[in-house]
């Protein structure tokens, strides 16, 4: 069977690769089926993602209609909006929760770092599971652990209980994480994936807007305890809309046997694919620049130029705004037109430039310039990251058409594993001074376009891979 994907000028045919044109990459040869080939049960989970669980007419139109319809890009956007909601709707209530639970900043900045690091451990375990009995079945029952997991860290009487009930509900959430990005790759190749993980930035962007803000307000009229409430009815909502409207992505003859050996070996396969490991280092040490970003804003931002809970809140929304913006520029207007290798470059430069400045600025290179500059600096970077997420996750996951959920949980595991590691050091000099946060981006960043240079290697046009 050839696959033949117009827009990137690629062709995947079994034993042979090419390089796209447009993407400056080469992609490993396994063909796969078509997503919703003629004929195939589309009764609730079996397997068709164009047809809700619970029923209704498959799109039909362009490449994106065929494979999608718009609530079940929805309902994608929703889960990958599940980190965000947990992380920021909880960021403005970091100084009060100090002082409720009476432990010093770095201990509650360890419910951030315990909740990252679930996300990160669940996605090794809950990708390969999706691989080998479909997407549908880990995925809900991962959403009702969150739900519970989010329940009791509403209840938590202590800082260390607090974070134990995080770790649960981070590794609960990294179903929603792993098993999103895995759906996309079932459904879309090329550009095309490209364009619709800017799509899903685009929903997903929506979370780290309003999350503050909602978190802002619930410290108006309640504690820290209600972000938590809050959170939980949102978590019920979601898995319901995931029960009744998205059907298994990923049909019985496509799924992997073998058990947790199995699952190691193709992540060795995976991991021995230079150019896929210098994508994923690539994303994983840029999303920790950003996470540096969000544990150690609300203490910068409040703390040290003593802004509101609610200017907090408006900042923040303000660079997630930026985020999803560039993220629209790059799907709709540079994917398909400039190689993705070239927009990923030209945003990770700018992180880097932004860190740069940052760290000038918080240092006192210029004296005591005060909130404007800083956060005028902290939008730039996060702007930036629009161009080098998306197109990070589809290169590398361009690589992988027969093991996407391991490639999806190999992604996102090094991505928060990182972030968990920057997310600590950020406060390692006390809640005074700005410039750890400034220190971990720089290196972040300068070691992001590190690995995208040495290994990924975007000038070599012509790049072969003999497969996992």
């Amino acid at each position: 069977m050839e696959l033949s994907m117009p827009e990137s000028g690629r062709k995947a045919t079994s034993g042979h690769i090419t390089t796209s044109p447009v993407t400056g990459s080469d992609t490993p040869a396994a063909p796969r089926s078509d997503p919703a080939p003629a004929g195939r049960d589309t009764t609730p989970g079996s397997g068709d993602p164009a047809t809700p669980a619970g029923g209704g007419a498959t799109p039909t139109g362009g490449p994106a209609a065929r494979r999608t319809g718009l609530l079940v890009t929805l309902v994608l956007g929703g889960l990958t909006a599940l980190p965000p909601l947990s992380m920021d709707m909880y960021l403005p209530a970091l100084p009060e929760v100090t002082g409720a639970l009476s432990a010093p900043a770095t201990t509650i900045q360890l419910t951030l770092t315990a909740c990252l690091a679930g996300m990160a451990l669940g996605q090794l375990v809950v990708g390969p599971m999706s691989d080998k009995w479909g997407r549908r079945r880990p995925l809900l029952i991962g959403m009702i652990v969150y739900v519970l997991a989010t329940a009791f860290c509403a209840l938590a009487p202590t800082a260390g209980l607090l974070i134990g009930f995080r770790l649960l509900q981070g590794l609960a959430g990294a179903a929603g994480i792993v098993i999103a990005r895995a759906v996309v790759r079932d459904l879309y190749d090329g550009v095309e994936m490209a364009r619709f993980f800017s799509t899903l930035m685009l929903i997903s962007g929506v979370a780290p807007v309003v999350a503050p803000l909602i978190g802002g307000q619930i410290l108006r009229i309640t504690d820290w305890r209600g972000v938590f409430h809050v959170l939980t009815v949102i978590g019920i909502l979601l898995t319901v809309v995931v029960w009744r409207f998205l059907g298994e992505t990923l049909p019985a003859d496509r799924r992997h046997e073998g058990g947790v050996g199995q699952a190691l070996r193709t992540m060795k396969g995976l991991l021995g694919d230079r150019v896929f490991t210098g994508y994923t280092l690539t994303g994983g040490l840029a999303f920790a620049a950003l996470f540096a970003y969000i544990s150690a804003s609300p203490f910068v931002v409040q703390e040290i130029y003593g802004a509101s809970p609610q200017t907090f809140s408006l900042l923040f929304g303000l660079n997630s705004i930026g985020l999803v913006a560039v993220g629209q520029i790059n799907g709709k207007l540079l994917v398909g037109r400039v190689s993705l290798d070239k927009v990923l470059g030209v945003g990770l430069g700018v992180i880097l430039l932004a860190a740069f400045a940052l760290y000038l600025m918080t240092s006192g290179v210029f004296g005591d310039l005060g909130l404007v500059p800083i956060a005028a600096g902290l939008f730039v970077l996060m702007s930036a990251m629009g161009l080098a997420m998306p197109n990070t996750n589809a290169q590398a996951l361009m690589r992988t058409p027969h093991a996407a959920g391991s490639a999806s949980a190999l992604l996102g595991t090094t991505s928060f594993l990182v972030g968990a590691v920057a997310s600590p050091l950020v406060g390692i000099a006390g809640e005074q001074t700005a410039v750890p946060m400034a220190v971990v981006q720089l290196s972040c960043a300068a070691l992001a376009l590190a690995a995208f240079l040495g290994l990924c290697r975007p000038w070599q046009a012509n790049r072969t891979k003999t497969g996992l």
